[in-house]
């Protein structure tokens, strides 16, 4: 197993990996593998990896050996399983040192959350997912659990059929097709709602969705678009649907959000270094309603690729 794990670290060589589009590979399954660890006390073995993230056991075997290797994952003789390990702590570490921007956008989605009886995040994409980059909660919503970290399907939540519906046709087309492959049980009905999702977000400037995730939860969400990261990220309520069904959201929910996500939109407009700079610019005097709706048009992505396509604009 040593020898093989060691192709990996090489960008040549013959075998499996050979290649520049196999080495490509091996970095994105090797992605795949540590998102896996979705808690730090998270210990798997290579068949639970396999299983997860849906590669080949030996596969899993060389990646799990070589991310050893890096100090990205620590492994456990007594349990014979991996856990994640110092590189990967140390990385993450230097990436959270700046936390203004996040302090700010906490703040802001709490005061929504004392107000609203339901889970208020703060999402950014990750392939089929988003991530919680923070989150608030009202105190008696009970049945609504999220925390910063946690990872939560597109294709079963507001938060990811607003991600879909705010992105260019073809961008869209490209994520279900992938989708489909991965998730073929939930992916047809993102695609089944993507049209009248785009129609809500054109008309209304956000997305509902009613029992997806749960038959006990109901979602709400906006996406913003972030110029340092090139892509969408999203605002999202999550509420008991006993409480809050879609008419109600949209009498009394929408509104909020809508003026949430102008301020968080504001945020991170003037946030230079991105979502974890230190010194995180200060929102302006505006109400920011027209700039939430110029990102949120699907439009506006569509020209950002064009410029992409011409090398103007970084991917």
């Amino acid at each position: 197993m040593g020898r093989r794990s060691e192709r990996l670290c090489r960008q040549g060589g013959s075998g499996e990996f050979a290649g520049e589009g196999d080495v490509i590979q091996v970095v994105s399954r090797a992605f795949d593998v540590l998102r896996c660890f979705e808690g730090a006390e998270a210990r798997l073995g290579n068949l639970e990896i396999s299983n997860r993230c849906g590669l080949p056991r030996s596969t899993v075997s060389r990646l799990t050996h070589t991310l050893t290797r890096m100090g990205q994952l620590v492994y456990l003789p007594r349990d014979q399983k991996y856990r994640i390990g110092p590189s990967a702590v140390a990385m993450s570490t230097a990436m959270m040192r700046g936390l203004q921007l996040r302090s700010l956008i906490r703040a802001r989605l709490q005061e929504v959350a004392d107000q609203i009886p339901g889970t208020i995040g703060f999402l950014i994409p990750d392939r089929f997912h988003l991530v919680y980059f923070e989150y608030a909660r009202a105190p008696h919503a009970s049945g609504l659990q999220s925390t910063t970290g946690s990872r939560i399907a597109m294709t079963l939540t507001a938060g990811g059929h607003a991600y879909t519906a705010a992105l260019e046709e073809d961008a869209a087309n490209a994520l279900l097709t992938e989708m489909e492959r991965e998730f073929p049980e939930h992916a047809p009905l993102l695609r089944s709602r993507l049209e009248a999702n785009r129609a809500m977000l054109r008309e209304r400037g956000y997305v509902i969705s009613c029992g997806l995730f749960s038959p006990r939860i109901n979602g709400i969400a906006v996406p913003m678009w972030s110029p340092q990261y090139q892509t969408y990220v999203v605002v999202n309520i999550g509420l008991l649907s006993a409480m809050y069904d879609e008419q109600r959201i949209h009498d009394e929910v929408a509104p909020v959000l809508l003026r949430l996500s102008a301020t968080i939109d504001a945020l991170i407009q003037n946030a230079d270094g991105g979502l974890l700079a230190a010194g995180a610019g200060k929102p302006t005097g505006r109400t920011g309603t027209a700039t939430a709706a110029r990102r949120t048009d699907p439009r506006s992505i569509r020209a950002v690729d064009e410029r992409r396509r011409h090398g103007q604009v970084p991917a």
